[in-house]
């Protein structure tokens, strides 16, 4: 059998599950066969408004790939296959997948920052992803993940290395408070790795009131809706000065604005949240009270951490997964429940039931 079975993009509403070409490994590729997926937020941004990552007018220059596309960039599996001049990866290997393309002629290769380089690119948007039986990816990107580690929590590890990265790159230290906008999959994924990373108190704002008890579930200190008036004054009067750190994982002109608001004086704003529309940003406030605004793409250099925070049970992302689908379900009871279902936090998709 030349063929499986797999979610392929065709347009925005329009994601089939169809037969396709089992794909084949190159020198330095890697077959993996894939267990668990979860549908990430970009993915459903292609779902309800795409083409927005995967390239459509004209083909993605690190590989060639243009148009119908099979998504899923989050996911788990097992070494099926790798090519001859692959090293260090074996038949049978326990994996996960950093699915970052990188351009090797770019300078920001030999600096380490290599989700810097252009032209951006993941597998499952500039490629064809891991809602699939089996999936080929770059040597590179090959992670391995211990025996004790489930798929499951596996597939959650690029997810959760979003938020880690963020959380990092803030400069959160020991003891301090944070507020996080949004409790999406990303926004409660910085509420573990805040906690993780000592936080010491953990706000999070959301207009879903069923996402902010699953931050109470996970540990936040305090949920406040964000449809509330004087959030800042609230988290301000709580903390004295206002918060450390605020991680927008939001990305609207609200949770922008009340974020900044929230903060101390000389506190940083982390923007970790793919705004589809420009925010207004009074510079002059910045200014005077000396606030840092910075935003990240994605991770660097930071899946063995996440694996082993994960694996040690300082993240627990488990928590996080509401659903386990089969991929004949993935439109009605994954993209179309994330759509109508503020209660949905992550759907992973069984590849192997």
């Amino acid at each position: 059998m030349n063929t499986i079975k797999a979610a392929r993009w065709y347009a925005a509403k329009d994601i089939r599950v169809e037969e396709t070409t089992i794909p084949q490994v190159l020198d330095k590729q890697v077959k993996i066969a894939v267990q668990f997926a979860g549908i990430c937020g970009s993915d459903l941004h292609e779902y309800v408004h795409g083409p927005q990552l995967i390239p459509v007018d004209a083909p993605y220059p690190l590989n060639g790939h243009q148009g119908v596309t099979t998504l899923g960039h989050e996911f788990s599996g097992i070494v099926e296959e790798v090519g001859k001049a692959v090293s260090g990866i074996s038949k049978g290997d326990r994996v996960v997948v950093e699915p970052i393309f990188k351009n090797f002629d770019s300078p920001f290769i030999g600096t380490g920052e290599y989700n810097l380089s252009e032209p951006l690119g993941f597998v499952g948007l500039s490629s064809n992803g891991g809602f699939a039986k089996y999936v080929v990816v770059e040597d590179y990107m090959v992670h391995k993940i211990p025996d004790s580690m489930s798929f499951e929590q596996g597939a959650m590890v690029e997810p959760a290395a979003v938020a880690v990265y963020a959380v990092m790159q803030s400069g959160l230290k020991l003891g301090q408070s944070i507020l996080i906008s949004g409790a999406g999959p990303i926004g409660l994924l910085c509420v573990q790795a805040a906690l993780a990373a000592g936080a010491g108190k953990v706000f999070v704002t959301d207009i879903s009131d069923a996402r902010l008890q699953k931050a109470v579930d996970i540990g936040a200190t305090r949920v406040i809706n964000a449809k509330d008036k004087d959030i800042a004054q609230q988290i301000k009067t709580d903390t004295g000065v206002g918060v450390d750190v605020f991680i927008d994982a939001a990305g609207v002109q609200a949770s922008f604005d009340t974020g900044i608001d929230s903060l101390r004086n000389g506190g940083t704003a982390l923007l970790v949240a793919l705004f589809t529309h420009d925010v207004v940003h009074r510079a002059t406030n910045q200014v005077i009270r000396e606030i840092t605004v910075k935003g990240t793409i994605a991770y660097r250099n930071i899946f063995p951490q996440v694996i082993s925070l994960i694996d040690s049970g300082r993240m627990p992302v488990e928590k996080l997964i509401t659903g386990v689908i089969g991929l004949d379900d993935i439109v009605p009871l994954g993209f179309e429940a994330l759509v109508s279902k503020p209660s949905e936090v992550k759907i992973l998709i069984n590849l192997n039931p």
